[in-house]
């Protein structure tokens, strides 16, 4: 998808596609810092045969709402000498250790040594929550019945909260190109990966999700 908007009506050299796979991979490199495991990005090229006009500076960035994980769109936005804004499809891999049963296990189960495996994969194709070490659920119960071979997740375990309510918690907003820390108060209990509410010190109250230690992280 490729929307372009002409400013001027002199004929311009094509857009090398090169030179914008290089800068949305420089871009998805910066945005993937800090992300587990190792990172592995793929870009999909922009067409040869594209008739956009030659960029003298490309704005790679994320729509709304995305980050950098998984099969993803990003833009790619020209302001000189004529504006236009390109969307390439890119893949941003994390391959990590994760847990999977090793056994069947059964309801309310105590989750022992045993009874897990570390397997490496891409977590951006695991569900969402899959918990990645042994400290995570050794010592848990299950809340359910679970087959061998499962990628383990939080939910699947009765695991102390990470969040009590009534505690004061560090509240990490982030987006594109942004990354915003705050206090506020929880207002109910939540295990890792689970749904959160916060009064902020204003009064406002946000939504978003309990992480290991205590804080809560919003995603725009």
């Amino acid at each position: 998808m490729i929307a372009l908007t002409l400013q001027a009506s002199a004929v311009w050299a094509q857009q090398a596609p090169e030179s914008v796979a290089k800068a949305v991979q420089a871009f998805l490199e910066r945005e993937a810092r800090g992300l587990p495991g190792q990172v592995r990005i793929t870009v999909s090229p922009l067409d040869a045969r594209n008739q956009l006009p030659a960029c003298a500076a490309l704005v790679p960035f994320l729509p709304a709402g995305t980050r950098a994980w998984g099969q993803i769109s990003v833009g790619v936005r020209c302001d000189s000498p004529v504006a236009w804004t390109a969307y390439l499809q890119a893949h941003v891999a994390v391959v990590a250790d994760h847990l999977v049963t090793r056994r069947p296990l059964r309801a309310a189960q105590i989750v022992g040594p045993e009874d897990i495996d570390l397997r490496q994969g891409d977590l951006t194709a695991l569900p969402d929550n899959t918990l990645t070490d042994a400290s995570q659920a050794v010592g848990h119960h299950t809340r359910y019945a679970i087959a061998a071979g499962m990628p383990l997740r939080g939910e699947m375990l009765r695991i102390p909260p990470a969040v009590q309510q009534g505690q004061s918690v560090q509240v990490i907003s982030s987006g594109p190109g942004f990354r915003v820390s705050s206090e506020g108060k929880a207002l109910n209990n939540a295990s890792p990966g689970e749904p959160v509410r916060v009064r902020m010190a204003n009064g406002q109250v946000v939504t978003g999700t309990a992480r290991a230690g205590g804080s809560v992280e919003i995603a725009f």
